[in-house]
């Protein structure tokens, strides 16, 4: 192959069969469409590609800065054509999650802008929240390019022109029976769904989403997918969950057993698309007829950038002894346990037993406002105190918050467990205190 320019490379992908030793399934033939072999590392250089080929050229003629909210691989993409193309890349996002990509970013060149956003998702519906906020705002603005990856219809077509083509090739002219993957802006589902259908009307597409406040790097959780502007949940015939610990496992094997470094989202889409096959494998072994299935799911990534990601959740994999006190060692048991006062009775209990407040989210969202007298300790080095060095003992009330209260109920049973019977968490977190029109400070 030569080309003159590494665009020329994005797409072409090659579909892997993965060998029935490894998944088990008798009656099913499963292929990993390798997105991670992308000149860029991810299915996102299709995207990226796509949504700003057509307007590099003007942009630098005018002066633009190409503006995405992300955090993660489109924004990886999309830094690296844009400065290519000699044209600044900003990326906006509440939070920066994991920090090999943040590293990544500012080497290419990018500039990063992280505000107090709510979710790393935008949620347009909220009118108060700064992601929000500045996704209207740079709308309007000239001197940005805003690629707008969960509204931009060209994320899809990136897909509809090539991925799902290139399935259907590779499978010599056939749609698979069964299509997985996992959702995250949903433009390559969206996209590869709508090919396939029109080669076959009787497809099914089993979309792949984070457990309930759990996180999956690059997919959506539960809660978050139904606010991304590309979702159509009639695009799936079903959807279904992942955890984190499942999303490791699903990747242990692709990098373990079949030779392919991929990341947690591949990880997860493997572990679903086994755990969903698995269900019709034993239907056609019990009819016995000898029919063959096809499936396909998409690697999106490599592995090489989550390193910090699974050493925070299963370190013994990185040769670390595993931590007794981790959010990822919490039981439902003790979650269940755990005092979540609500913003009124929070306030009440502050007034009465004057308790030390720790704020785990961001140093910026911190900053921008909260709860008076708090302290801000960001969880995942709230996490590190816990092994020795937290700022107050056992007798000591602490009530602990975060945006919406999912990750201080973790804590706080973590707490519980360490002999801190006297904590608590905020239910519903800031968000639910700003809504109640409890009183929030700014530094």
């Amino acid at each position: 192959m030569r080309c003159d320019s590494i665009t020329e490379v994005i797409g072409d992908t090659p579909l892997v069969r993965i060998s029935p030793e490894i998944h088990g399934l008798k009656n099913i033939d499963l292929y990993a469409k390798l997105e991670m072999l992308n000149p860029f590392g991810s299915v996102k250089d299709r995207a990226a590609w796509s949504m700003v080929r057509e307007s590099l050229g003007d942009a630098r003629a005018e002066g633009q800065t190409v503006i995405e909210l992300s955090s993660g691989n489109t924004a990886k993409a999309l830094a690296v054509i844009s400065g290519m193309h000699g044209v600044p890349f900003k990326s906006v996002t509440n939070r920066m999650k994991v920090p090999e990509i943040k590293d990544l970013l500012l080497l290419i060149g990018a500039d990063i802008e992280e505000l107090p956003g709510q979710a790393e998702c935008l949620d347009p519906t909220n009118v108060d929240d700064p992601l929000t906020r500045i996704h209207q705002a740079i709308a309007q603005d000239s001197t940005y390019l805003h690629t707008d990856q969960y509204f931009n219809q060209r994320n899809t077509a990136a897909h509809i022109d090539s991925t799902g083509p290139e399935i259907i090739a590779d499978l010599d002219g056939q749609a698979p029976d069964y299509f997985i993957a996992c959702v995250g802006t949903a433009g390559s589902s969206t996209g590869v769904a709508k090919v396939l259908r029109e080669a076959r009307d009787d497809v099914n597409v089993i979309g792949l989403v984070a457990h309930k406040s759990d996180f999956i790097p690059g997919i959506r959780n539960i809660d978050e997918v139904h606010e991304v502007g590309l979702f159509d949940p009639d695009t799936y015939d079903t959807i279904e969950s992942v955890s984190a610990d499942e999303a490791i496992d699903g990747m242990l094997d692709l990098v373990r057993r079949c030779g392919m470094l991929a990341g947690p989202t591949g990880g997860a889409a493997y572990y679903g698309a086994q755990r969903y096959l698995q269900k019709v494998d034993g239907q056609l072994e019990a009819e016995g007829l000898g029919q063959r299935r096809s499936a396909v799911f998409i690697v999106c990534d490599r592995v090489e950038s989550y390193m910090s990601y699974v050493r925070a959740r299963r370190p013994e994999l990185l040769g670390q002894t595993a931590r007794p006190h981790s959010v990822t060692t919490v039981r439902a048991d003790e979650l269940s346990g755990v005092t979540a006062l609500d913003p009124g009775d929070a306030q009440e209990w502050i007034d009465a037993a004057n308790p030390i407040v720790v704020d785990l989210r961001g140093a910026f969202a911190y900053s921008a406002s909260h709860i008076a007298g708090a302290i801000n300790i960001v969880d995942e080095l709230f996490g590190e105190l816990l092994r020795g060095g937290l700022p107050f003992g056992k007798s000591q009330p602490a009530l602990l918050t975060c945006p919406v209260g999912e990750k201080s109920a973790k804590y706080a049973a973590l707490l519980k467990r360490m002999g801190h019977e006297n904590v608590r968490s905020l239910e519903g977190g800031i968000v639910a205190w700003r809504d109640a029109g409890a009183p929030l400070v700014r530094d």
